[in-house]
């Protein structure tokens, strides 16, 4: 979605006097002047479209045929969207169930992405519960408006490692999916471009690596922080923590600059990368607020039933009036791993035995359905620290907050461009972990971290205590290569109904044993000697988990989701079918039909040692390509 961290700052929303756009409390706030108040204001408005966005299904014309039609606009979507219509002789339509508002202040803000959870942006999904977090159910975010997910996340910018992109070709047996050859797309879909502090950059990037005329801007931290120089110390002080100049060159280990989808102050999401460019293109068609509610056999082909057509309905009107399109060549699904294996199920795609529960006729028996699903657990470890220079004016001071949002309208600089950490370390346990001597590793190989750990000046918390004053340093730790495997199931026949999400966090006895070891890692980290008189000591529940047995019930009691829901239509070696060899053929398309094809995260085999839109961006530009060559 990337969706990365999605984290609880309770004084964001208390505080909403210093960063809510809506009218009724700019009105209430006396320091906001009228200048301001007008700024804070347009930026709230759904901008005004260079193109046509369609509203409703309604206004489709009727009985149109497009050569494509995509149902969902975020990463993957988008950039369908644009590479396919870039030859004007082909019509596509691209259907958001989410609204156009791409342009939301709450959007654009990188500082406000906690702000977005639970809102209108959100599908606000929430798990079953989970054994591994003690019974709780944790929400589940996922973008619900143009971009997708890329639109909601914390936009950090990671490829994944050369042994995950050489893992995928090894298991789908088609080497357009290793590191060497992806990474021409990689570069294709970047535009690098400098902070916008203007500083010097050559010691935290490698710029040979990053692309520089592709759609998506990237960047690396806008502004300098306090703690940066402790971190780069602490590299050169513990040789478990080595410097890494690039993350995205292949090779991640190590502790680096963090590297964005910001430019210039603001989230560069896929909507506003891909398709506000190529708005007023004759040949697409963009329609919001619009689902996808079942994919439809239009014929057969080869003794295969061929998907061409689709039912679309006004998002959450299950009685509302249902229209239906054909595409002259494909219907792809990139609704994401939510929501595309349960698309897929609705009509008639997937496990014969979980259809007939629903007594959902079975058109392709496909086990792997829903199946497999991955996704990455996160804990944020807080430490109280002697400094009044940290990030948390931002939730703990009014005045402040509203100062830098004037700051932001003014020339998009200060503390809310700003990204939640700007090092992040990926980091592999040692080979001799007691866990390898009854596990195997779950990771791609030596370039690939088995934790995550994000570096961020302030505090990040999810449960209480939520101090109301203070200074903090924050390090989150992620199961970033977990063996446990979850599903996604139907939950009734209503495609407005939320599937049943089960990701069955920390089911096994690898992702415990790393997230605990990834909190001791933290810990060896705040004591370096570069932490010496910074860092005062633990805060609130971490300073209670001492043993292995309390850090695990810590972990159990306050771990969530990182958002990086994958793997749940995964490609496998084309043409093999039964349970265990993937939903997709290594072209993304669907096994055991014709003219279907799904392009987003739910198509990985493995979840990326990496923050996921990226993959997902990469992913898509090859199947265009893909696309583009097969017609």
């Amino acid at each position: 979605m990337c969706s990365v961290l999605r984290l609880h700052h309770r004084h964001y929303a208390q505080n909403r006097l210093a960063f809510c756009v809506n009218t009724v409390n700019l009105r209430k706030m006396s320091f906001f002047n009228a200048w301001r108040k007008a700024a804070v204001l347009s930026a709230c408005f759904v901008y005004a479209a260079r193109g046509t966005i369609l509203q409703d299904p309604s206004q489709l014309t009727p009985h149109k045929t497009y050569d494509y039609i995509i149902a969902g606009a975020g990463a993957a979507g988008s950039v369908l969207a644009s590479r396919l219509s870039e030859n004007s002789n082909v019509s596509v339509l691209l259907i958001e169930a989410g609204s156009s508002d791409y342009k939301n202040i709450d959007i654009e803000v990188p500082h406000f992405a906690s702000l977005l959870p639970n809102t209108k942006f959100d599908w606000n999904f929430t798990t079953a519960p989970q054994p591994g977090l003690n019974g709780r159910s944790i929400s589940y975010q996922r973008g619900h408006v143009l971009g997708g997910s890329t639109s909601v996340n914390y936009m950090v910018f990671t490829r994944g490692s050369k042994d995950d992109w050489d893992r995928f070709a090894h298991v789908t047996n088609d080497e357009g999916w290793s590191w060497d050859s992806i990474l021409p797309y990689a570069k294709k879909m970047e535009h690098f471009v400098p902070p916008i502090d203007g500083r010097n950059i050559s010691d935290e990037v490698e710029l040979s690596v990053h692309g520089t005329n592709g759609p998506l801007k990237s960047s690396v931290p806008g502004e300098r922080v306090s703690t940066d120089s402790r971190v780069l110390n602490t590299t050169t002080e513990l040789s478990e923590f080595p410097f890494n100049r690039d993350q995205n060159s292949g090779s991640t280990i190590g502790i680096g600059w963090t590297q964005s989808s910001i430019a210039d102050g603001v989230r560069q999401s896929a909507a506003l990368a891909y398709l506000d460019p190529i708005m007023a293109r004759h040949n697409l068609d963009i329609v919001v607020n619009t689902q996808v509610t079942k994919l439809l056999q239009t014929g057969t082909s080869g003794g295969l039933p061929v998907f061409r057509g689709v039912h679309l309905s006004q998002t959450g009107s299950s009685e509302g009036k249902v229209y239906t399109l054909q595409a002259t060549r494909e219907v792809i699904v990139s609704t994401g791993a939510v929501k595309t294996p349960q698309l897929l199920m609705l009509s008639g795609i997937g496990d014969i035995g979980e259809l007939s529960k629903f007594k959902i006729k079975t058109i392709v028996n496909l086990p792997d359905v829903g199946k497999n699903l991955q996704d990455q657990p996160l804990i944020t470890s807080s430490f109280t620290v002697n400094s009044t220079n940290t990030l948390d004016s931002l939730s703990f001071d009014p005045t402040f907050a509203a100062q830098q949002l004037a700051l932001w309208n003014h020339n998009h600089t200060g503390e809310l461009g700003m990204i939640a950490g700007s090092q992040i370390g990926w980091l592999r346990l040692p080979e001799n972990s007691s866990i390898f001597r009854t596990t195997h590793d779950p990771s791609a190989g030596p370039t690939s971290a088995h934790f995550e750990l994000i570096l961020y000046d302030g505090l990040l918390a999810f449960n209480p205590p939520f101090p109301t004053s203070g200074n903090f340093f924050t390090a989150t730790t992620v199961v970033i290569s977990p063996s446990s495997r979850g599903t996604i199931s139907l939950n009734s026949t209503d495609p407005f109904d939320a599937p049943v999400i089960q990701p069955a966090f920390l089911s096994t006895g690898f992702d415990i044993f790393t997230m605990r070891e990834s909190i001791k890692a933290a810990r060896r980290f705040a004591a370096a000697p570069a932490w010496k008189d910074w860092i005062v000591a633990e805060f609130g529940a971490l300073s209670q988990a001492q043993t292995d047995a309390e850090i695990d019930q810590y972990v159990r009691n306050n771990a969530v989701t990182i958002d990086h829901v994958t793997c749940t239509a995964a490609m496998g070696k084309t043409g093999s079918m039964g349970a265990g060899t993937g939903v997709l053929n290594s072209d993304l398309t669907v096994k055991g039909t014709v003219g279907l094809r799904v392009v987003d995260a739910s198509a990985f085999p493995y979840v990326p040692a990496a923050h996921t839109q990226v993959p997902t961006y990469i992913l898509a530009e090859r199947a265009a390509d893909l696309i583009k060559g097969l017609h």
